[in-house]
């Protein structure tokens, strides 16, 4: 019986496992939305909000903690510099799950995991808005009207 055995086996032994969600922690953390099976994604959630809530302690232990968990040093970097300040007012729940369907080969139910606000942060960036269709067009023949 398995009881008190909390977390999902994903069909591998403990090695394996840990590997995976690993190198998951560290993809996610550092493009801040990737796509995977549903129940990764699950199990991934449970991971990452420990390491972010270690991002926003900010000591020098918590970061040695997150250096054994996540594989990349910029990695950690942006954690502690970016990711744990974004988050320093919010209890929980960094993370979100949206389910996309099924992956073609296998059936398998898919979903992506991202960081929440990472979407606002990123059209903050890039200026704003979108422009319309027309908007780009009149901007683009501004200056070749001026020119002529």
């Amino acid at each position: 019986m398995r009881h008190l055995k909390s977390g999902r086996q994903l069909s591998r032994n403990s090695a394996h496992r840990w590997a995976l969600m690993r190198n998951l922690i560290t993809s996610l953390l550092r493009d801040e939305k990737i796509r995977t099976t549903d129940p990764k994604a699950k199990e991934l959630r449970r991971w990452v909000d420990r390491v972010i809530t270690l991002g926003k302690q900010g000591s020098l232990h918590a970061r040695r903690q997150a250096l054994s968990i996540v594989q990349d040093k910029a990695v950690v970097r942006k954690l502690f510099d970016t990711i744990g300040p974004r988050f320093k007012d919010r209890p929980g729940g960094y993370t979100r799950i949206i389910k996309i369907g099924i992956r073609r080969g296998d059936a398998a139910q898919m979903s992506v995991i991202e960081l929440v606000g990472a979407e606002s942060e990123k059209q903050a960036s890039k200026g704003g808005a979108k422009k319309s269709r027309r908007a780009r067009r009149r901007q683009a023949q501004a200056p070749q009207e001026a020119a002529a």
